[in-house]
């Protein structure tokens, strides 16, 4: 069963959503960081403010003679300074309190005067965190005199009422201010983002269905940020896709046309070989001095047309997998190169080569041994008709693999043929070749999950061989 495409996202999956709630979610942690030492702050200040209050209380009584403080007006000053009594230390000594006459007892002590930011953070959370009323006695200098230290003694549930209420408007402030701009933001990103992005994305899935049809290209939009550079790019690629794949069309109508004219070709050409045959009875000198040329000529038109037709129909080359001994491979490939070579009309002599197997004998590769046979047999047989007349193979593992060197002793390859060496039809370093036989041996190399390159050196001939998979065989 086919899987289903989505189309578009839905409403909680989608990139505009995520954009908004990562918004709010961090605009709220940004003024929860600010909340910290603002409630802190707010404590602070509360208490100040009660000594400010209770200084105040106490300038009335300086104006009562004798000192003598009415009962009923003491506790209104209390009341009003929200506080069970005050203590006034002034330079000269004296002392003025007004108090109830059974005080609580204080829980704690503060002076606003000595504490540490960090400490005024940790006093604010341990008063939130309270569930009981504990008695304060607050130390501070009145900001009305400075030369004055007033002491209150208050209680602190009215002060952690205070600052849950001012929490409550901070958190209230915090989540209109973060809606606010987390819209703002989703407007903003949703016009310069998300927007294009649909558009480019509704560009590709028309390209996917329908790569021929140049009307579906995205047209750029001029902008000159990360977006427009992503459009005019996607453009460029479309349009060279849509030109390799018309390329690649005509390509594959041309080879299919291609393989049967070499095949009839090839008919046509066997044809003549009967004929040269007869023509080789003649006894004219004339004749006989045109035949070797003519017979080249054959030789050739065949071989090209047996190669042409061979890698155009091999396709995807069928892997047969098994673990093997690469030493034993290559002597039978070095076997292979000296023993004599039927070439379409007649067989030729064996090949004078050198073969040099420098590989571990207990060396283990995992692979396709008839492909792998065939293209270190290729890389063999393009050497001596390079004119090699030695070819040394060498093998290193390291941790992604094993690595192989082909070395040989000829004359090098020239700076045209390296540029074209793996390109078919145009990579041949010899006269009336194909160019195929390194073409095959690197997709031989790279369906086993490795390659090949050249390697520059100062005589003769290297091939460099990656093969993913190595090891040595178990004792």
């Amino acid at each position: 069963m086919a899987k289903k495409t989505v189309d578009s996202p839905s409403l909680f999956t989608g990139l505009s959503i995520r954009l908004l709630m990562l918004t709010i979610f961090f605009i709220m942690i940004a003024e929860a960081l600010i909340w910290t030492p603002s409630v802190s702050r707010f404590r602070k200040v509360y208490m100040e403010e009660r000594i400010v209050w209770a200084h105040l209380a106490t300038l009335a009584l300086e104006a009562i003679p004798e000192g003598i403080v009415d009962k009923g007006l003491g506790d209104k000053l209390l009341f009003h300074a929200e506080a069970y009594g005050i203590v006034l230390h002034r330079p000269e000594q004296r002392v003025l309190m007004v108090s109830k006459s059974m005080p609580p007892k204080v829980d704690r002590t503060i002076d606003v005067n000595e504490e540490s930011f960090f400490m005024w953070i940790k006093d604010a959370f341990e008063t939130l965190l309270q569930n009981r009323n504990r008695v304060l006695r607050v130390i501070g200098t009145s900001q009305k005199d400075p030369s004055v230290m007033v002491e209150i003694v208050m209680d602190e549930t009215p002060m952690r009422e205070a600052m849950y209420a001012f929490s409550t408007r901070i958190v209230n402030l915090s989540v209109v201010i973060s809606v606010f701009a987390a819209t703002l933001v989703y407007l903003t990103l949703n016009w310069l983002l998300i927007r294009p992005m649909r558009r480019i994305t509704a560009s590709i899935r028309q390209f996917r269905r329908s790569p021929e049809d140049a009307l579906r290209e995205i047209p750029p939009s001029g902008r000159r940020d990360e977006i427009g550079i992503t459009e005019r790019e996607l453009a460029r690629m479309q349009d060279e896709v849509r030109k390799a794949l018309a390329q690649q069309s005509r390509l594959a109508t041309l080879g299919a046309g291609m393989a049967k004219i070499n095949h009839d070709l090839r008919n046509s050409l066997a044809t003549a070989v009967l004929a040269f045959d007869k023509l080789a009875l003649v006894d004219d000198p004339e004749v006989k001095r045109t035949l070797p040329r003519l017979y080249d000529s054959i030789d050739k038109a065949v071989k090209l047309c047996s190669q042409t037709l061979n890698y155009v129909g091999q396709g995807v080359p069928q892997m047969n997998i098994s673990r093997f001994a690469l030493f034993d491979l290559l002597d039978e490939v070095g076997i292979h190169l000296s023993e004599p070579v039927e070439d379409n009309f007649e067989v030729k002599p064996s090949a004078d080569i050198l073969w040099n197997n420098r590989i571990d004998p207990d060396l283990l590769i995992v692979g396709d041994r008839e492909q792998l046979f065939r293209a270190f047999a290729n890389l063999g047989r393009n050497a001596h008709e390079a004119g090699a007349s030695e070819i040394t193979i060498e093998a290193w593992s390291e941790a992604d693999g094993l690595i192989i060197f082909v070395s040989d002793d000829g004359p090098g390859l020239a700076d045209r043929a390296r540029e074209r060496l793996f390109q078919p039809f145009v990579g041949s370093v010899k006269e009336g070749g194909t160019g195929l036989g390194l073409v095959i041996v690197r997709d031989v190399l790279r369906a086993h999950g490795g390659d090949i390159e050249h390697l520059d050196r100062p005589a003769g001939t290297t091939f460099k061989i990656t093969l993913p998979v190595s090891r040595k065989n178990p004792a």
